[in-house]
């Protein structure tokens, strides 16, 4: 396992986002902070925070539970924990501001923002994320970035966050080829399950009965 952002490293990487969130919109008129559950939520309470130190005003914020609108819902989970989104002001022509913790494949943040436009029409969306690990299997960048670290894909990125943890860090470790394996074919077999699947008629059969002459 190793330590790739400590406490003080995220909170110099979340002092500068949003700075640059400032500079890139010429301000925070029409400017509306939507973090993905859990941690991309308190990320971008903290990034809130920064701005309105910055800036002297108040901007909404929002969260988004991206469950239901996974791709991958059926073999993640046959009982998705639902946290539930809460995006309490108008987001029709605000500008937005996406974040999460971790950029990987871009499919999370396909599923955020295919929920946020279910809410109306924002100006813009731009994507704000603690770390961009890499393999994109989507064509989604991220206009803000805390910090670019290659990886491979058998291994996991951990972001730990005080609100939840206890602890702010980054940390990587590889992924037990054993535990991929088993998680393979568990995939797998869901898979085969849902496709195979059919519904069980059963026929119903009467007795043969003589009738007395």
């Amino acid at each position: 396992m190793k330590t790739i952002m400590g406490e003080s490293d995220i909170r110099r990487a979340l002092v500068r986002i949003a700075h640059e969130i400032i500079e890139k919109n010429r301000g925070i008129k029409k400017l509306g902070l939507i973090g993905i559950k859990r941690r991309g939520d308190f990320i971008a309470r903290r990034l809130a925070e920064r701005i309105q130190q910055s800036e002297g005003v108040k901007i909404p914020i929002g969260a988004l539970d991206i469950t239901l609108y996974r791709d991958d819902l059926q073999l993640v989970s046959e009982t998705p924990i639902i946290e539930g989104t809460d995006i309490p002001f108008n987001i029709n022509k605000k500008m937005i501001i996406l974040v999460d913790d971790v950029l990987y494949t871009g499919r999370t943040i396909r599923a955020a923002i295919e929920e946020i436009l279910d809410f109306g029409r924002p100006k813009a969306i731009q994507l704000a994320v603690l770390l961009d690990r890499g393999h994109r299997e989507l064509p989604i960048q991220a206009d803000f970035v805390g910090k670019k670290v290659p990886t491979e894909k058998n291994e996991i990125v951990d972001v730990f966050v005080k609100e939840l943890d206890g602890k702010d860090s980054v940390v990587v470790h590889y992924y037990k080829k054993e535990k991929a394996k088993k998680e393979k074919r568990r995939k797998k077999s869901r898979i085969k399950l849902l496709k195979e699947a059919k519904p069980k008629v059963e026929q119903l059969t009467m007795p043969d009965i003589k009738k007395d002459r």
